[in-house]
């Protein structure tokens, strides 16, 4: 109410007061005006108290909840838009972008502990002295595939066989 109002406004109004009301009246008169305040603050409680009742008997409060969630930039994903927008208005073109994050790579596995060597031996039987095993047979070379040519009529069998096909050349293109 007086908020506008400074002390040295105040001490201008006590004096005029003063003087205008005299001091025999002035103490009954701040009584009266103390009293008066009281009773229009506990009308406006009393007035307020009922309209927030009526507003919860109507279901009023229900709907403004609703309205002001329905309304909330977060539910209507308008905080992400002015994010985006914030972010687009800050990017600078000529700025270097930061390098890229460095490939995720395993961490390196942790030495052998005595006790887990012991348990891998465990877990391991030995093998049992044995003889040296038999070589095994190499397998045979498979045959190269031989272009059948048209072979003079005295070249036959052995001769043929022996004989490696020839393929053609290209000739080499002039550049």
């Amino acid at each position: 109410m007086f908020g506008d109002i400074g002390w040295a406004e105040l001490m201008i109004i006590g004096v005029v007061a003063l003087i205008v009301i005299g001091p025999k009246d002035l103490p009954e008169m701040f009584r009266q005006l103390g009293r008066v305040m009281a009773k229009v603050r506990a009308m406006g409680r009393d007035f307020s108290r009922a309209m927030e009742q009526a507003a919860k008997d109507s279901g009023v409060s229900d709907v403004a909840k609703d309205m002001r969630a329905a309304t909330s930039p977060t539910a209507m994903g308008l905080d992400k838009v002015r994010a985006a927008a914030d972010k687009f208005e800050k990017w600078d073109p000529l700025k270097p972008t930061k390098p890229a994050a460095k490939p995720l790579t395993p961490p390196p596995m942790p030495p052998a502990t005595p006790v887990a060597a012991a348990v891998a031996d465990a877990a391991v039987p030995e093998p049992e002295a044995a003889a040296e095993p038999e070589p095994a047979a190499k397998p045979a070379p498979k045959p190269k595939a031989v272009r059948a040519k048209a072979a003079p009529a005295e070249t036959t069998g052995e001769a043929a066989a022996k004989t490696p096909a020839k393929t053609p050349r290209k000739k080499a293109e002039p550049k």
